[in-house]
């Protein structure tokens, strides 16, 4: 059994979120960070997987140069 198919058997186990479940958590988010501080926290959070998904692509080109480094060696 692949990991894959481990992970959406998980899903289908527990169901995708839906819209009660998603303004339970906006209510929460409110109510710990406040109305004011919620904007610059998803902000600061888009900028976040934007700069990881940027590393990622930026650590595939890396291994890529190395292959090719060693491939010139040989």
């Amino acid at each position: 059994m692949t990991v894959s198919s481990m992970a959406t058997g998980l899903f289908l186990a527990f169901g995708f979120p839906g819209l009660p479940e998603m303004l339970i958590v906006l209510v929460i988010c409110l109510v710990l960070f406040g109305g004011a501080k919620l904007p610059s926290l998803m902000r600061n959070l888009g900028r976040s997987a934007n700069e990881f998904k940027r590393g990622m692509s930026e650590s595939g080109e890396d291994e890529d140069e190395a292959t090719d480094r060693t491939d010139e060696k040989v």
